[in-house]
């Protein structure tokens, strides 16, 4: 009988110790441990149609139709040149990764969580896509918030002890030095400018996610980029939202 119960009492420890290892190895691969909730709706924007006769290039990325534009940006709230920016940010993203599967409708997400599509503190997009103010962040000195040391001397952020979140895609200087792409062409990255920190944030989930069609992939991308199990809920809902106002086509 003592051997039975200390057997019991075994095969309850382990079971406890498997589950937690599960738990812990969900959430290293930055899988939602409350069940890997499904993505949001991919929504895909209309495109500019060719001119009659020419056949557009095959790496040539498309822009979004114009009056697509105005009307999804009525219907979302989205200005229309940052809605122009996430539409070619993820064309371009899944281009240089055909299997990421981004839609754009998660792009604008980001922007409007991290800064109301540059508007926050009152700032807004000027027809160039920089943005009108400062859009820099906290100081991330570890008073609510993590603590990362100055990494650019206070070239992008203005503060060289400390780094802060910078531009409408709030990227932090280090990880714009890795991720920070081109997006309009300019020969240069600026996190201040709509259409290239559009393009890196694409380019960045779709590097931490992989397939983002999938719920682990798209779950995996989001908390990579704030790691918070509220942050990627409010995404999810917003991007939802997005593909609820302008069209579930992808």
């Amino acid at each position: 009988m003592l051997r039975l119960k200390r057997l019991a009492v075994f095969c309850v420890f382990a079971i406890c110790v498997i589950t937690a290892l599960s738990f812990w190895a969900l959430r290293e691969s930055g899988a939602d441990v409350r069940g890997a909730l499904l993505p949001p709706p991919r929504s895909e924007a209309k495109l500019e149609t060719p001119a009659t006769g020419v056949i557009p290039a095959v790496n040539i990325i498309r822009n979004a139709d114009a009056q697509w534009v105005v009307l999804a940006a009525a219907q979302t709230g989205i200005p229309a040149r940052a809605l122009q920016a996430y539409v070619r940010a993820a064309g371009a993203a899944n281009q240089s990764a055909p299997g990421c599967g981004i839609g754009w409708n998660t792009v604008a997400a980001i922007g409007f969580v991290e800064s109301a599509h540059g508007a926050y503190g009152g700032g807004s997009l000027t027809e160039a896509g920089q943005a009108s103010g400062p859009l820099v962040g906290p100081s991330l000195d570890g008073n609510g918030f993590a603590a990362i040391a100055d990494t650019d001397g206070g070239a992008l952020d203005g503060d060289a002890s400390w780094d802060r979140a910078v531009g409408p895609m709030q990227f932090i200087p280090s990880t714009w030095r890795l991720a920070g792409r081109d997006g309009n062409g300019d020969g240069r990255a600026d996190p201040f400018n709509i259409d290239d920190a559009a393009l890196s944030a694409a380019g960045y989930l779709c590097a931490r996610g992989g397939d983002l069609t999938t719920a682990n992939g798209w779950n995996r991308a989001v908390y990579a980029y704030n790691q918070s199990d509220s942050y990627v809920d409010q995404v999810r809902g917003q991007a939802t939202s997005y593909a609820g106002k302008t069209g579930i086509t992808g």
